[in-house]
């Protein structure tokens, strides 16, 4: 589905994704440079963070591109094997971002809970098993709903109200009986999403009752800035991914829940290494000492 029918805004909405998608992508390659070249940034809070950025290329560039051409040809159609693919896709990285954020969470409890043996319980053998099992578990529930979604093989010459394949819309396009489909991929839904979220609450139920007990307030305000920019993320994430399918579940509009998912497919990423280099000194100084190098 078109972002708007009328002719005249396709210029403004093809300037304006462009421009999005260039920023969200040499923000988030600035972060994953300024990471890997300064070496006072090889801790695993930015190792995860280089990882969440280059997760967020991959995941803006699975419908964003797409969105700009078929913006500027005019055509909104797309293969059965590109639905798919993208669907493949969308799912992969949507759940690696979850499972990044969980794993940041987790990395600021064991920093502000445990100081003192952070640097044994986050070794790098343990950050890279966090990486591995993030990119497993996220591959399989993308082959879980991709095998769902096959057993439907008559997709032919159907809409899908929005600008990418979106999984939940593609059960409803399906010819046969999906109730027993909804049910298996509400319950891989909730099994996937639901466990990473429960992470990320118990990390800062933990995180805000360790700081309450700090006697001084510098010190609680030293350890609050230290999650700020994540737990700006997280909400940001989740925020926007909530308001789209509760919108376009509550709207009759589909335009609306198009709109909606604009949010969180190309505004978060975009907004993601700025949250990061905004509130952080470290990436902001990694990030001049870049800069001169390079001029």
């Amino acid at each position: 589905m078109e972002l708007s029918n009328d002719p005249e805004l396709q210029p403004f909405l093809f300037g304006l994704f462009l421009f999005m998608y260039l920023v969200t992508m040499l923000g988030n390659l600035l972060i994953i440079l300024a990471v890997t070249s300064d070496p006072h940034l090889h801790t695993p809070m930015y190792f995860f963070l280089s990882n969440l950025s280059l997760v967020d290329l991959g995941f803006v560039s699975t419908m964003v591109p797409k969105m700009i051409v078929d913006i500027q040809t005019h055509s909104i159609v797309i293969s059965y094997v590109g639905c798919l693919t993208q669907m493949s896709f969308f799912i992969l990285f949507a759940c690696m971002d979850d499972m990044l954020l969980t794993v940041m969470a987790y990395d600021r409890f064991v920093a502000i809970c445990h100081p003192l043996h952070y640097q044994v319980i986050m070794n790098p053998c343990l950050c890279c098993i966090f990486i591995l099992v993030s990119f497993s578990v996220s591959l399989l529930e993308s082959q879980l709903h991709n095998f769902i979604v096959l057993q439907f093989t008559c997709f032919k010459d159907v809409e899908i109200s929005n600008f990418f394949c979106d999984p939940s819309l593609l059960l409803n396009l399906a010819c046969s009986e999906t109730f027993t489909n909804n049910i298996v991929m509400y319950f891989i839904g909730a099994i996937f999403g639901g466990i990473p979220i429960s992470g990320i609450l118990f990390s800062y139920i933990r995180i805000i009752s360790s700081i309450l007990r700090v006697p001084s307030s510098g010190g609680k305000h030293k350890a609050f800035s230290t999650c700020g920019s994540h737990l700006s993320v997280v909400c940001l994430f989740y925020g926007t991914g909530l308001g789209a399918y509760l919108s376009s579940a509550a709207s009759h509009s589909p335009r609306k829940g198009v709109v909606a998912s604009v949010g969180y497919t190309v505004v978060t990423p975009m907004l993601n290494p700025f949250i990061y280099s905004l509130r952080n000194r470290d990436i902001k100084r990694a990030l001049w000492r870049l800069l001169r190098r390079t001029a």
